[in-house]
């Protein structure tokens, strides 16, 4: 790989090292996970970081984490850095998913029944 500009492997580990600026967590991390629904709180600025902005644009109507990554081509674990650093400075705002998960008891109790036939 050349140092020239022109070169620049938008998909290489190196951008994404760039945009998280080396970390792999926050400091304050928030528990988010692939269903955690995420709401812009404020419109981007001149200025922001490209990503931060674009997570700012999509995320006008509700979105989950894994829509997020797949609208911006990034991995999950990147998002995630980077909503951590916006739900810090209070752009964004976290909401779990409308649905309930199942009962774990129900779903193991289906399991047996099936095995049982």
């Amino acid at each position: 790989m050349t140092t020239s500009g022109q070169d620049w492997d938008t998909a290489g580990p190196e951008r994404l090292y760039v945009i998280t600026g080396g970390r792999s967590q926050s400091g304050e991390q928030a528990a988010l996970d692939l269903v955690t629904l995420i709401v812009t709180r404020e419109e981007s600025q001149l200025g922001m970081q490209p990503e931060l902005a674009a997570i700012l644009r999509v995320c006008r109507s509700p979105l989950s984490v894994a829509e997020i990554s797949a609208h911006l081509a990034l991995p999950a674990s990147v998002v995630g850095v980077l909503l951590n650093d916006l739900l810090a400075d209070g752009r964004v705002e976290a909401r779990a998913p409308a649905a309930k998960l199942p009962d774990i008891a129900l779903i193991e109790a289906v399991i047996d029944g099936l095995q049982k036939l």
